[in-house]
């Protein structure tokens, strides 16, 4: 069996992290979300509802692919994370040049951990390519619309923990 990780804080998941999710699933039996416990970024959700809206989109994409996808916290490094999960590729979205430079650092102490796991860079649709959660999370904060960012459920979540509706 194929399985790949794909993480990520998804402090909220957005519609450019499901388009990368969706063209993961192409290459992998299992795609495992990897929800980083990252206490240094301050989510504004806590790990329980991003691995809950998580669930919740990818159930829909599960069903749509064939592929099981699940999410799995974790706050240990990456790579430890993928040996965790078996997992033997990590998925990786690209939205521009500045992304690619911190990744390709990553790449470099992974492979230096266990060259045996592979990281597979996916770039952002062109659609997507600006969206940044907290990007996402500012524009709601002082009244945008989101709407062309998140998913109809996230926007709701993020509304109500905003305290705008």
């Amino acid at each position: 069996m194929r399985i790949g990780l794909y993480p990520g804080t998804f402090d909220p998941i957005t519609l450019g992290h499901i388009d990368i999710i969706r063209r993961a699933t192409t290459m992998v039996d299992r795609l495992v979300i990897g929800v980083a416990i990252n206490r240094d970024k301050g989510p504004l959700f806590c790990l329980e509802e991003r691995v809950e809206m998580i669930e919740a989109e990818c159930a829909k994409l599960s069903e749509e692919t064939g592929t099981e996808i699940v999410a799995h916290p974790f706050e240990n490094l990456l790579i430890h994370c993928a040996h965790d999960v078996g997992a033997r590729v990590i998925v990786r979205g690209l939205r521009a040049v500045a992304d690619f430079e911190y990744e390709f650092q990553m790449v470099g102490m992974n492979r230096a951990l266990d060259s045996s796991v592979e990281t597979v860079f996916l770039m952002a649709d062109a659609r997507h390519q600006a969206i940044a959660s907290k990007l996402v999370k500012e524009i709601c904060r002082l009244d945008g619309d989101i709407t062309k960012f998140v998913p109809a459920q996230v926007k709701q979540r993020l509304l109500a923990k905003l305290d705008k509706i």
